[in-house]
Parts: C-alpha cells; structure tokens; sequence
C-alpha cells in the first residue's frame, strides 16, 4: 500500500510553494472572421491580477510583427469593470490585407521610457510584459475590393474608379444605368510600391511600413451626361465590391456644385504613434449629408493637401480611404498635394531661402502613396531624384460646369521659369470665359494668412512675387488654400491692398487641430492683433468644410461649421468679377440669446445684400422713430456651449 505522505506533500507545494502555476489571464474573440472593413470585434479579458492604470491592448497586423511594432493601442481601462481584472472593448477594424492578432500586457510607470513618445509627448507603451494574447483572425475575403474613390480625367464622358485589393490579378469595373443591369465593363491597370520607394522614417522601416496592396485604376467611358450609373469594381475569384452609384457629370447645366477643404485627414479607432484627426468624422458626415440632398446633380469633393496625415505610417492612409469611401464613391475626389504627403530633408526643389520651410513633413514618403492612391488629370510630374517613381498630381486642371478649377504644388518648383509657372500661365490664358465665367485656383500653403505662421513667410513672399500677378491679371475670381488650420475670407487683394484681385480664403479646418495664434500684438505675444487687418474680412475657429455653388451670373461661397452643420460666413461673387457682398459676415456666438452684428469699418452693421434690398422697402413704409430701430437690428445666432470660437471682437 502507497504511503500517503509524497501525496501531502505535492498538495503542500502546489497551494503554498509554487503558487504561479495559478489560472493565467485570458483573451476572447467575439468572432474571428469579419465581412467588410469597420466591422467590429469585441475582445473580452479576465483574470489579470492587481490590474494597473497602464495595463495595455495591442492590436498587430501582420501577427508576427515584433512586439514593438503594434498598429495601435488601448488601455484597459477604458473598460468601465477593467478594476475588477476583467473587461471588454469593440474597436471597428479595416481590411489591411492580413491577419491580425490581439494582445494585452501588463506596464507599470517605472517601466517607462522617456524617448519612446508618440506626437503628442505621451510616452508609448512598451511590451515587456505579456499577459495573454488571441488567435490570429481574418477578413473572409482579405484580398477582395476595397477603398473605393472616383475622380474626373479632365475628358467628357469619363470617370475614374480606384480601389485596392490584396492581389494584383485581373479586376474589372462594371457599370451601367440600372442596378441590375450593369452591362458595361472595363478592365482596372494595376499599380504598386515598396518600401525601397519611400524615402525616410518611419516610412521605410519596419515600424511604418506595411504591405500597401494592389492600386487599381479604370475609366468608365461613354457616360451620358447627368445620369446616374451604378458599379462595382472586383472580380468573380477575389470577389466584388458592393454596388455604388454617382450622376455624370453635366458641363451643358449650367450650374457647379462643389464641396471643398484642405488638411483634414483621418480618425483611427485606437491610439497610434502619430495624433490623428477625429473631428474629420464630423467632416465627412456632413458633406455626406449635403451630397444626399443633391438628388440628381453632379458634384465634386476638393481637398487640397494633407490629406491623410499618414506621415509615413502606411495603415493610416487604408484608414482615410475607408473613412472617405461613404462619399468619394459618389462624387469625384480631387486633391492637391501638401506639407505632409511630400517633405523630406533631401527634396530635390529646396532652394537656399526655403532652407527651413521644407522640413520631415512626409515621414519619409516624399509623396509616393499620394502618387499611386490618386489618379489626377494632366501628366504633371517630377523626379524625387532617388530610385522612387515621379511624384505625380502636382498640377492640372479641369472645367466644371461654369467653374475652371485649377491646382497647384506649394511643395515643387513654382517660380517663374519652372514647368508649373509656365503651365499657370498657359492655362489662365486660355480660359474660356463665356464657357466658364468663374476660375478657382487652389493649393495648400496660403499666400494671404494672418495666423502666426512665421516659418512660411518666404513661401508666401514667393508666391506673391512670382503667381499673384498671374491670378490678378487672368481675373481669377477665387483663391483657396490650406495648411493653416482655420478658416479665414480676405477681401478681393491684390498686394495687400483691397479693392481688386481674387478673394482669397484659407480653408484648412476640416479636421487637424494643431493651430498657432493669429497674428500677435508686438508686446503681448500670445493675444491676436485687434482689431484685426482691414483684409481679414472674418475670421473662423469652427472645424468645417465649404460649399460652392455656380451658376452663369454668381458664384456662391459657404463656410459650413461642423458642430451644427450651419452656414456661417457667405460670400458671392459675379460673373463679371464683382463682390457684392465681401465684407458679410454670419456671427456665431457661444453666448445664449441673440448677439448683435459685427459693425465694417464704416460703422455699419453688415447683412446680406438680400437684407439689405428690404430694408430699404421697409424704410420707406416706416416713419422715423423706426429708422433708427433699423440701424439696430440683431441677427439671431447660433450657439452651443461645448464650442468656442476664435473671436472677432476684443475683450475686456
């Protein structure tokens, strides 16, 4: 008979000498398959002892990526029961083309590192410690249709469809007037880069770099105009795209549409090494909502540089083009590039006084992916000077309806003499006027701000100096630009001075937040010159977008804010050139009740022409006492306590 005692004695051991053979944390999956990108998974923990604030989530893809190189991050106590040692979070994942893999570790303050930060300062977390980690799951259809996005080719008839997918086998475009007839098709040219393209960090490491897929590229041809067709883009072994729809364009209607806006980028569901944009979600969903109301009209979205803010870290580009999908499918997308798609130290373009102007912008991507994920008209390019292809969709034009838009690159060579002037030249010289009366000229850096932009300030000598002549002498009615975070309407200028020139705006609030002060008083520093420049007709804190509408007498020019998708700031032009209405402004307040109008520098208040014209009928019904009431008018305005705008008033 066995004794008993080796038996007391391995219950002994086990419950008092080794007790870290206890149950282990665990990691559940809500499902391990997902249909479509922004599809959620909810993954659920338990058993994770003394939980600390800085225990973390990694999300990893591909799986076997070092544990350094996470694509995002949570902590676990964004879980409301993370205290407890268990918890749970659904994040909305994009297809990227390969598996992915969760995992949570433990991290505690003294284990961090003061260099590893991400842009905002905050020390990233590090994985030394792992407490559990999933299996690896997938999209069904990993290597199907995705990030579709249409743009105009500049020819009539056509339109451009893009997409990604994880293969580069033969993809069509079918298309066609009804949705179950979808009787056209055409073949998509396939496109790619690598890593040994871009140009810097991180885009060419391992921490930034990730398998961008395949870039397809078809033209649906013979589109009668003002139509709606419906398509969708794949094939029958990789599979296909749901099916979108769009109107053609019409350039007989007489009207333009256009829906516009610069730096906006992207949100991610997670934290990330870079800032990312979350107010560009209220961006889109607006536009989506104006683009709805449209019915049967064309338009087009214009987003003039930095565009994803992807700064070489490649996932957050496939999150823009998912973000923008909703829209861009509908309705061409253009762009022209900015700061942040193309700056590298070794550009080729950096003259002597742009020595501190260009800078890392890019991360390294010295504007590869905005290259191949575009497709824009014209064939305007330059070499980056190593073994990356031409940057591409640096500037072109295109007619519209009643408007002539032209882009440019702030980023290359625009001086005169280079490929670009000699293009700006050409091109307003022979703008057809009676075709289309309006001509809008865009690109990302302003050449008119009254932020405290300092570091661009020779840019913006240059531009003066070398392409206001060009806008001023061809009559280009409008100017739009980006890169200061804000939205800001001048006076139709001409070297500073008012009274003749394009109207100039800077519209680049659609999303990134980071902005310095307007222009600064010389002995205090952080308050904004009051009242401000005579030029600055208004000035708007608001993130938002604009919206132009066009028809063969006016041009019609909105700022949108985004926190109640409201007209603030109006400006129209005619077909003539003439403003009729340049210094109006909508005041927004964040006071309840009415506020009164902003007076011009004359004195008076400012309303719309519109106003304006039965004012003056009324005037002439009413006796005086009224008259003078007239002079007081308050005009209702919009509030809303969680937002502040940048003011346009002193205060005392």
């Amino acid at each position: 008979m066995n004794s008993p005692i080796p038996l007391l004695f391995l219950l002994f051991f086990t419950l008092f000498i080794h007790p870290s053979i206890s149950k282990s944390p665990s990691l559940f999956l809500s499902s391990n398959s997902l249909t479509k990108s922004n599809n959620s998974v909810t993954i659920r923990w338990s058993g994770v002892d003394s939980p600390s604030q800085l225990d973390w989530l990694g999300i990893y893809t591909p799986p076997n990526s070092s544990l350094h190189h996470y694509i995002g991050y949570l902590y676990l106590n964004t879980s409301s029961t993370w205290q407890s040692g268990s918890g749970s979070v659904t994040i909305p994942l994009i297809n990227l083309r390969s598996k992915y893999k969760i995992r949570i570790f433990r991290w505690t303050e003294s284990e961090i590192i003061p260099t590893r930060q991400d842009h905002d300062n905050n020390p990233l977390p590090q994985p030394k410690h792992l407490l559990a980690e999933t299996e690896e799951f997938e999209y069904e259809q990993a290597h199907g249709p995705d990030q579709i996005h249409l743009a105009l080719t500049g020819e009539v008839g056509e339109m451009r469809v893009m997409f990604v997918s994880g293969h580069g086998k033969k993809s069509v475009v079918k298309y066609g007037l009804d949705s179950g007839r979808m009787d056209h098709a055409v073949e998509t040219r396939v496109g790619r880069y690598e890593r040994e393209d871009m140009c810097d960090s991180p885009a060419n490491q391992s921490v930034g770099w990730r398998d961008p897929g395949f870039i397809h590229d078809g033209v649906m041809i013979n589109l009668q105009p003002g139509r709606r067709y419906f398509y969708k883009v794949g094939s029958d072994s990789e599979g296909w795209s749901n099916t979108f729809d769009f109107v053609s364009p019409d350039n007989n209607s007489g009207e333009t549409i256009a829906f516009l806006f610069g730096d906006m980028g992207t949100a991610t569901p997670y934290n990330t090494y870079i800032r990312t944009q979350d107010e560009s979600i209220s961006t889109i969903k607006w536009i989506a909502r104006d683009i709805e109301a449209l019915g049967e009209k064309p338009a087009l979205i214009s987003h003039i540089g930095d565009i994803s803010y992807a700064r070489g870290y490649s996932w957050i580009w496939d999150h823009f083009f998912n973000q923008i999908e909703p829209v861009a499918s509908k309705v061409p997308y253009h762009v022209c590039i900015g700061n942040h798609e193309y700056d590298w130290p070794m550009q080729p373009w950096k003259p002597d006084w742009a020595m501190y102007v260009f800078a890392r912008d890019g991360g390294g991507e010295c504007g590869i992916p905005y290259s191949y994920k575009f497709n824009m008209p014209g064939n305007s390019s330059e070499s980056t000077g190593t073994r990356a292809p031409p940057t591409r969709n640096l500037y072109y034009s295109f007619d519209f309806g009643v408007v002539h838009f032209v882009y440019l690159s702030t980023e290359t060579d625009f001086l005169k003499g280079s490929k670009q002037y000699e293009f700006l030249k050409s091109d307003l010289e022979s703008v057809d006027r009676v075709k289309t009366p309006f001509v809008v000229v865009q690109g990302h850096r302003p050449m008119y701000t009254t932020s405290n932009e300092v570091r661009d300030r020779p840019i913006r000598e240059k531009m003066l100096e070398h392409l206001e002549p060009l806008l001023v002498d061809n009559k280009v009615n409008l100017a739009l630009w980006g890169h200061v975070h804000r939205y800001e309407r001048f006076c139709p200028i001409n070297n500073y001075t008012c009274g003749s020139g394009p109207v100039h705006v800077v519209i680049g609030m659609a999303g990134q937040d980071w902005q310095p002060i307007w222009e600064p008083r010389p002995n205090h520093l952080t308050v904004p010159i009051f009242p401000q420049p005579a030029r600055s007709v208004y000035r708007g804190g608001e993130f938002g977008y604009t919206k132009l509408i066009a028809n063969r007498e006016k041009l019609t020019f909105t700022y949108i804010g985004n926190h109640d998708g409201e007209a603030h700031d109006v400006v129209e032009i005619l077909a003539p050139g003439e403003v009729i209405n340049g210094e109006i402004t909508k005041i927004v307040t964040n006071e309840a009740g009415p506020s009164e109008n902003l007076k011009g520098k004359d004195g008076k208040t400012s309303v719309l022409w519109y106003v304006q014209v039965a004012g003056l009928l009324l005037f002439c019904m009413l006796v005086g006492y009224f008259i003078g009431s007239m002079s007081r008018k308050k005009k209702e305005g919009v509030t809303n306590k969680d937002w502040t705008p940048v003011k346009t008033t002193e205060e005392t």
